[in-house]
């Protein structure tokens, strides 16, 4: 069999999914992700547990799947021996195309894993737990992900813009000036 060059691109394209700009945002369950926190979290006997952290998705590791690139996912951190286990709670991405921008927001169920496969990042020395935003893990989905576009109030003025509609904002010269009164 021969193979064109076009079809070694699609080979690659499709090597690791990602998404492209639709109606849903989907990845399956047990899809992985490559993701960093934005800020430090240290945990310790003395502070166990972190609600509310904010992740977001890096590109070119090993994971199954990607996540758009203006995306944040929020969630909780736990200690658990001499491992942090981190859940998902929430997600919220803007995804881009030219001119174009769709919003997907909702709950996700995932779970960072180890490279060693199991659940919790190990991530303690001497007691304390700690990971940095330099950290690369991965986040596991506990189940399908499936996030309806939601309506984009931002687009639709920018469109209704570069259509002509709508009344435009007066500019300075057009408004008269209070002192001629």
């Amino acid at each position: 069999m021969i193979k064109t060059p076009a079809s070694l691109l699609m080979v690659a394209a499709l090597a690791v999914p990602s998404l492209a700009m639709s109606d849903t945002l989907e990845l399956p369950a047990d899809a992985t992700v490559d993701v960093r926190i934005i800020n430090a979290l240290t945990l310790s006997t003395e502070t166990p547990e972190r609600d509310d952290l904010i992740i977001h998705p890096v590109a070119g590791g090993d994971a199954s799947h990607t996540l758009p690139e203006y995306c944040v996912l929020v969630g909780n951190a736990r200690l658990d021996g001499e491992r942090i286990r981190l859940t998902t709670k929430a997600l919220t991405c803007i995804e881009t195309d030219g001119s174009e921008s769709a919003i997907y927001s909702g709950e996700v169920s995932a779970g960072a894993y180890g490279a060693d496969g199991d659940f919790g990042i190990p991530a303690c020395q001497n007691g304390e737990c700690r990971l940095t935003p330099q950290q690369t893990f991965q986040l596991r989905l506990a189940s399908d992900l499936a996030i309806e576009q939601q309506d984009n109030p931002a687009a639709e003025i920018n469109a209704q813009r570069r259509q002509g509609e709508g009344a435009a904002a007066p500019t300075p010269s057009e408004t008269s000036d209070p002192d001629d009164d």
